[in-house]
């Protein structure tokens, strides 16, 4: 079982179950995953990136070697932001880097949002977007920070052919939209559900048979396991799965497969 979307280090808001690595790590390991994808909270406010990164890589392999994949990030509305991504490649040997565009203040329009994709996908690295890390509803009052709208994806992917994008949290919706669905959250365009190199996890699909009808419209080789802990209880995740009822290749894709093909190219 592989997890696309942990995060190490505690969330600025307020202390987690889990949010040291080494105790992520043993929660993790007992409910049966093999690898993580971990990126860090420390960079959702803080300016050093490159100390992020730093820390980062060194906590995974402190931590979990071969278990934790670190996944850095970059903030392309910072000065020097290409160095943080040759670091990240070239330096910490990552295999693909987590973006939070709502956090650092730029939107999926920003020409500077698609030479970062394009340079990321010029060294074969896979982008994670965060589109959004907390329901707005339960947002600290000073720090509103409102979805991602991944609606103009739809025009970039067809510009960068060879770039892979995982897409995370509450952009889209896997079940139908409700009264209680926060406000502001992005509907997934029919382009971004069938892109070809577009996927997307598990951690924000909501309802009874959320997984299935959401594999149903994007693909059943295109979506990921992933939890967003320590924010989310991991047996959530797992119980989404458990509980559409999916045909056994398909279960075993969503839990692993299609993330080890996402990891080879």
């Amino acid at each position: 079982m592989i997890d696309t979307y942990v995060e190490l280090f505690p969330w600025p808001f307020r202390r987690l179950g889990g949010d040291e690595p080494a105790e992520l790590v043993a929660r993790l390991r007992k409910k049966g995953v093999t690898q993580a994808w971990a990126g860090s909270n420390e960079a959702l406010l803080m300016r050093d990136v490159t100390g992020v990164n730093t820390r980062l890589a060194a906590a995974c392999r402190q931590h979990g070697p071969n278990f934790l994949v670190p996944f850095g990030t970059v903030n392309p509305q910072q000065p020097d932001w290409q160095e943080d991504l040759r670091r990240c490649h070239e330096d910490h040997h990552m295999v693909g880097i987590r973006l939070y565009p709502n956090y650092h203040g730029y939107t999926l329009d920003d020409p500077v949002f698609a030479e970062l994709l394009s340079l990321a996908a010029s060294r074969k690295l896979l982008v994670q977007i965060a589109l959004s890390m907390e329901d707005p509803r339960v947002q600290f009052p000073l720090m509103q920070v409102p979805p991602v709208n991944p609606t103009p994806l739809a025009g970039l992917i067809k510009r960068i052919p060879n770039l892979r994008l995982v897409l995370l949290g509450r952009g889209y919706w896997g079940g139908p939209r409700t009264a209680n669905t926060p406000a502001g959250t992005a509907e997934m365009t029919q382009e971004i559900a069938q892109a070809d190199n577009i996927y997307f996890d598990i951690s924000n699909v909501e309802g009874v048979g959320g997984v299935a009808r959401f594999i149903a419209r994007t693909s059943p080789s295109r979506v990921v396991f992933g939890s967003h802990v320590p924010f989310f209880y991991f047996d959530s995740a797992l119980l989404k799965v458990w509980e559409a009822s999916l045909p056994e290749a398909q279960t075993k894709a969503v839990l692993e497969g299609n993330a080890l093909a996402l990891l080879q190219g």
